[in-house]
């Protein structure tokens, strides 16, 4: 029996942990006798530090944004190969990564956070770790800490961060496939893609799992009817003041929506609407991408959602809105622009047909000749083009 350890990090609801589950779906839907844990190095550190430093994160973002952004970009996405400030928590954290390895005896560690990828990665590079370790970016992007050098594989999500992983001159092609940011296979090709010339607009708007964005003030800008023309169908995660307060407003055209935990049902829901107002985080927009539909950001998380939305608008797969415009003008504009829906279905489609290993069943072979070198001629050079979009 194989086993895979999957490290996030931190236990609050996360694209880190959702890709995480994600792909452990992938195999033990496929392989019953297949042995995958999820391990948060820092609750099995401290689990008292852990709940410290969440509410910490939650409370700097919410409170002191532009500081959490600074202070991101400094550390963590800047032009230097090296931070001083690694040195001081590396050690705190290598003793028990090394003790959780020795209880746990994996075949594969898969990482989907940047930090348990960086103490892997030393942990290669000196020569006390011989077990692959597999990188699965959650973002359109690759942050400075994440480990490169001494990580065998790479899933990125596009054909960018595979030429960057290239030109650092520490991985060879055959160890990065572009997969995509890994979604529920419930995702599929959406059924209903017409968009023209309807007399109501469903729009679903998304502010994350746990319901962060300014989705109230969002409202706010549209009209207490929609003009009549567009029903917004909210979902509040398990921010549940959040629903209590849209159901105060008592509008028809805004129907609150409680956290949803069922992919199926999720799914069910993007198949109803024409569009989504969210965040640019990894797994939402994932998903919107792989379904067609038109994305409106409307919001943004001080750091890593930052930098996914300049890198989405620069390649016009979303249209940020602007706080200043009504939002029922702003969507009925883009429905009214046949030139401007076809352009963003484009730039969806090119994105898409970027991925070279797209479906579940192809990620959970290329895990299993990780597993099996043995095999490995078996899908060497290989390239699995997803499912037409069109």
């Amino acid at each position: 029996m194989k086993k895979i350890l999957f490290f996030p990090l931190l236990t609050m609801p996360s694209g880190h942990h959702q890709v995480a589950e994600t792909m452990i779906s992938y195999l033990q839907k496929r392989n019953k006798a297949m042995l995958c844990k999820k391990i948060d190095l820092l609750s099995a550190w401290n689990p008292v530090l852990e709940s410290m430093v969440t509410k910490t994160y939650l409370g700097w973002i919410h409170f002191f944004p532009k500081s959490y952004a600074w202070t991101y970009k400094k550390m963590a996405h800047s032009s230097q190969t090296e931070h001083d400030y690694k040195k001081y928590y590396d050690h705190l954290f290598l003793k028990k990564m090394k003790a959780i390895l020795l209880l746990e005896k994996p075949d594969l560690i898969i990482c989907t956070h940047a930090f348990p990828s960086h103490l892997l990665s030393i942990l290669k590079k000196d020569h006390q770790l011989t077990i692959p370790v597999m990188n699965v970016y959650t973002d359109f992007f690759i942050n400075d800490v994440w480990g490169i050098e001494g990580i065998d594989y790479h899933l990125v999500s596009n054909s960018a961060m595979k030429q960057q992983l290239l030109a650092s001159n520490h991985v060879s092609e055959s160890r990065v496939w572009i997969t995509g940011i890994p979604i529920g296979e419930q995702f599929s090709k959406r059924k209903n893609k017409m968009l023209a010339n309807q007399q109501k607009w469903k729009v679903l708007i998304s502010g994350g799992s746990v319901g962060l964005g300014g989705i109230l003030s969002l409202l706010k800008l549209a009209s207490p009817n929609g003009e009549g023309k567009i029903i917004y169908y909210v979902l509040c995660g398990k921010n549940k003041r959040l629903f209590q307060q849209l159901q105060k407003l008592d509008r028809n055209n805004v129907q609150p929506i409680p956290y949803i935990s069922d992919k199926a049902k999720m799914n069910a829901l993007y198949e109803r609407v024409d569009a989504i107002i969210t965040k640019p985080g990894g797994v939402t927009i994932s998903e919107s991408l792989r379904k067609g539909l038109p994305i409106f950001i409307h919001s943004a998380l001080p750091g890593q959602e930052e930098i996914n939305l300049q890198l989405l608008k620069d390649r016009k797969l979303i249209l940020e809105l602007n706080p200043a415009q009504p939002l029922d003008t702003s969507i009925l504009s883009f429905f009214q622009d046949t030139s401007l829906m076809a352009q963003i279905q484009h730039s969806i489609h090119r994105y898409l047909n970027e991925i070279e290993v797209g479906y579940p069943s192809d990620i959970v072979r290329l895990i299993h000749y990780i597993l099996h070198p043995d095999q490995k001629n078996a899908i060497q050079n290989t390239k699995i083009a997803v499912e037409n979009p069109e």
